[in-house]
């Protein structure tokens, strides 16, 4: 006796037929995303190893880029408008290894890199700098005249190798008392960011004009309403005059405006003379017809007299210390790496630090 299969048992093979196929599809589906998200970040690693390489190959090649600038000939000085920092280069360059060198886009196998160099002479190193210079800062920044001699103290306390507290000063005994706690350095500053642990050291004042684009959201000050509050309007910040690494001279040919009135005895006037000398017919620093000093000595048509003994003490035409800035790109992956570079000769350029962020 032969059964008959009804409609409804065919339907419902039907289903779970096409179920089965729909649940192995899925399957099959989220199998081959899962290699294809394995294969990815296998590829993300060997890229973040070689991006790490060519970061570093970066770091050198911008000492060896700083080693020649030494035998550049007829040139005893760094400035804006040499290869090393963005500019165009000089006519001297033209006989030297740098002429045809180019800091952007330097292929390196699969990759590329790009080299920024920023002179650390060209700030003030502030482990040297006394009461005057660092009230005189303030003063430029714009920081509320009430407060600039008790925060000028926070830092020198903060630098000093002692607990002995300056008038208005504080050391470990106020920051034990916050929340972490945590002990007064009463050493040399290594990194600058370490102004923000200072009593009276505000995030804008240590980013200056650019602190909305450093502050998060989260940390920004707001009004009752809820309204985003206006920083205090800092002109520069810390961050843009300071320098912990440095032999304590001022580059005259890379300085600010703003760094150069931080000498004693040079004023605005002074530190606009400066400038214009440097930057030639054209008034902009960092073009073909940059007029660099060659010494301290010659600023004598910009600063008086009495005034001079200070520049040749504490200004120089050289720099001996660089932040390199490398960023790095292979197959569309990019990262960003930074150094500190020491120049004491030709021969000897050493790299001080190399990292991340």
């Amino acid at each position: 006796m032969k059964t008959a299969i009804r409609p409804a048992a065919r339907g419902i093979a039907l289903i779970v037929v096409l179920i089965a196929i729909f649940v192995l599809t899925v399957l099959v589906g989220a199998f081959a995303y899962s290699m294809k998200v394995e294969t990815k970040l296998a590829m993300n690693s060997n890229q973040e190893a070689d991006l790490y390489w060519i970061g570093k190959s970066g770091v050198q090649f911008a000492s060896w880029v700083l080693a020649q600038q030494l035998i550049v000939p007829n040139e005893p000085y760094d400035s804006l408008n040499q290869k090393w920092a963005g500019g165009p280069g000089t006519l001297a360059a033209s006989n030297s290894p740098l002429a045809d060198v180019s800091l952007e886009n330097v292929p390196l196998g699969n990759g590329k890199f790009t080299v920024k160099i920023t002179d650390l002479n060209r700030r003030i190193n502030i482990n040297m700098a006394n009461q005057d210079v660092l009230q005189q800062a303030l003063t430029l920044m714009g920081v509320d005249a009430s407060e600039i001699p008790s925060v000028a103290n926070y830092i020198l306390d903060w630098i000093d190798r002692d607990e002995a507290t300056r008038i208005n000063g504080v050391e470990s005994d106020y920051y034990e008392g916050l929340q972490p706690p945590y002990l007064a350095k009463n050493a040399p500053i290594d990194d600058l960011s370490e102004l923000l642990l200072i009593k009276g050291v505000t995030l804008e004042m240590y980013w200056g004009a650019e602190a909305r684009s450093h502050i998060p959201a989260a940390f920004q000050r707001v009004d009752r309403f809820g309204n985003v509050m206006e920083t205090p309007p800092y002109t520069v910040g810390l961050a843009e005059v300071f320098t912990p690494i440095s032999n304590g001279k001022v580059n005259i040919n890379t300085a600010s405006s703003t760094v150069l009135q931080m000498i004693p005895g040079i004023d605005q006037v002074s530190a606009e003379c400066i400038i214009r000398q440097r930057s030639g017919p054209d008034g902009a620093d960092g073009t073909e017809d940059d007029l660099p000093f060659q010494s301290a000595n010659e600023l004598g048509e910009c600063v008086s007299g009495h005034v001079m003994q200070t520049v040749q003490r504490l200004c120089a035409t050289r720099s001996t210390a660089f932040e390199v800035q490398v960023d790095a790109e292979i197959a569309g992956a990019k990262r960003t790496f930074y150094a500190i570079v020491g120049r004491n000769s030709q021969r000897d350029v050493q790299v001080l630090s190399f990292y991340w962020k």
